[in-house]
């Protein structure tokens, strides 16, 4: 534990963050962090409100950089960052807050806005993340089991891996509601669009062929607007690519990481 922030360090090496999901926990990245941490110092981190990480009052993007740059402080240097779906947000938007302290990213299946409109396709509609809101003020484990389903339609091997993200789904507890209700609606009103073009780092961005939540549109879109990233399209994969493709996965992750 590190501040308000459960943060499981491991591996020696380059340092590594690794920042989660909604509604989820970095237990969920599976056997991706042994993996990694055979050449990586790993730090996977439980988002506020969510895992072991203390409760709060509510969440918002920037309060989630600063805990987590804070529960980090002690790492010398510049980190690579991962970020997964909500994740992704939060790494592009410390990476334009602090630039020296994010050296690289990865953003594995996100999106710089995760709500489509008249200029941007690549997203879900309002209204169904809207109704997530509403299932949350009334019966928000189903929200969320309706989530996790969302993630994995369509994806080969989906049925497997939708089993054991809801099998571990609430190994570290219960998250807080107020931290779902605040994530969810920064996934709502969030738009970077504009601004992440200012991201200079080194990037990579993975999407999935068969990803429904944040379409591999967006992916692409990013990758084309980033100063300096690359494109990694997964086929066959939905929104959790590292645990249904996990050979493909590798193969970009570290085709990225090892070009220095």
């Amino acid at each position: 534990m590190s501040g308000t922030l459960h943060v499981e360090s491991t591996g020696d090496g380059p340092p590594l963050v690794l920042l989660h999901g909604w509604a989820m926990h970095s237990g969920l990245w599976g056997a991706l962090v042994p993996r990694l941490a055979k050449r990586f110092r790993v730090h996977a981190v439980d988002l506020p409100g969510h895992g072991h990480s203390a409760t709060v009052t509510s969440f918002t993007l920037d309060g989630a950089v600063a805990a987590v740059g804070a529960a980090l402080a002690a790492e010398a240097g510049a980190l690579t960052v991962l970020g997964w779906s909500l994740g992704g947000q939060v790494a592009m938007r410390w990476a334009l807050a602090e630039p020296a302290r994010v050296g690289r990213l990865v953003l594995v299946s996100t999106s710089p806005r995760f709500v489509s409109g008249g200029d941007w396709p690549h997203a879900m509609s309002p209204e169904t993340l809207a109704r997530f809101g509403d299932e949350l003020g009334v019966a928000w484990k189903l929200a969320v089991r309706r989530f996790l389903a969302l993630q994995m339609h369509g994806s080969e091997h989906g049925r497997a891996v939708l089993a054991e993200l809801r099998h571990q789904i609430y190994a570290r507890g219960e998250p807080s509601p107020a931290a779902l209700s605040g994530a969810l609606d920064a996934l709502m009103t969030t738009d970077l669009r504009d601004a992440i073009a200012a991201a200079e780092q080194p990037a990579i961005v993975v999407s999935g062929s068969r990803d429904t939540l944040t379409l591999p549109g967006a992916g692409a879109w990013l990758a084309e607007r980033l100063p300096n990233a690359r494109f990694a399209l997964i086929p066959g994969a939905a929104h959790a690519p590292f645990l249904s493709h996990a050979e493909a996965f590798d193969a970009a992750l570290y085709g990225f990481l090892d070009a220095g």
